[in-house]
């Protein structure tokens, strides 16, 4: 009689997010404990039930959807800008040698500088406002894409190019068909990053900026107020959305990469 075995590979990876999930678990289940067993009384924390509660009165209300869509939002607009600007300027530096000489050690000396101390010329360039929060977020995601952008296109095989330019590829051609695919895995270690770190500057230009909507704007609401509750529920918010973030960008890479092979994945 044969019995049918789960395929190695999901078998693999299920232990891998079981364990992956017992920190968290244990974390919750003592937290639940030290409320349900009178272990704590401090006003500093609250309890999960209590947490629970905020975020089902705020969600019948409207205000963490509205939140985190006016967050996401932004987070996209900055993303899309700086990650756009970043792989155009990654590519013309590994491409062109003058670009490097003439640009690379100024953007090299640049990137030194902290991100949080572009705030007040940032606020003095374009005010106080929906503009000022999404070049912050632009910035942010520049760099981690020019970067990883330059350092795959200047990885690529010279032998590759001269099969292209033997073959009469055009310029054009050569960017897309040899290129950009060439320098695809570094590309995406830079979008990868760049994610990560959109979602950070989009909290912290909330946080640190004009107030308005958004999910950095609910913790800051909860921490003047010390409201206590709504703080954490931002805080797992904010975690649960990075998660998700970080998932969507994995799979998205390893579905535009099958075309290498296990390798790429």
């Amino acid at each position: 009689m044969s019995t049918h075995l789960p395929p190695a590979g999901g078998y693999i990876r299920y232990r891998k997010h079981l364990r992956g999930a017992a920190l968290p678990l244990l974390l919750l289940l003592l937290w639940w404990a030290s409320y349900q067993f009178g272990w704590t009384e401090s006003k500093l924390f609250v309890s999960p039930q209590k947490v629970l509660e905020t975020g089902w009165r705020l969600s019948i209300g409207g205000e963490i959807w509205l939140a985190l869509g006016v967050s996401l939002l932004r987070d996209l607009a900055g993303f899309v800008i700086g990650a756009g600007i970043g792989l155009a300027a990654g590519i013309l530096l590994g491409l062109s040698r003058w670009s490097r000489l003439l640009i690379g050690p100024t953007l090299h000396t640049i990137k030194q500088i902290s991100l949080f101390a572009w705030i007040p010329l940032i606020m003095v360039w374009f005010g106080l406002g929906e503009t000022s929060k999404i070049v912050f977020i632009s910035l942010a995601v520049f760099f981690p894409v020019l970067l990883n952008t330059f350092e795959g296109v200047g990885s690529v095989s010279r032998e590759i190019v001269e099969v292209a330019r033997v073959l009469a590829f055009s310029r054009w051609q050569l960017i897309t068909r040899i290129v950009i695919p060439s320098a695809m895995p570094s590309i995406f270690t830079g979008i990868y990053l760049a994610l990560i770190y959109s979602w950070l500057a989009t909290l912290g230009a909330e946080y640190m900026l004009t107030s308005g909507v958004g999910i950095g704007n609910l913790l800051s609401d909860g921490r003047e107020n010390f409201w206590m509750d709504q703080v954490i529920l931002g805080i797992v918010i904010v975690g649960a959305v990075g998660f998700a973030l970080s998932w969507l960008a994995g799979l998205l890479e390893q579905r535009l990469l099958r075309w290498r092979g296990p390798a790429a994945r």
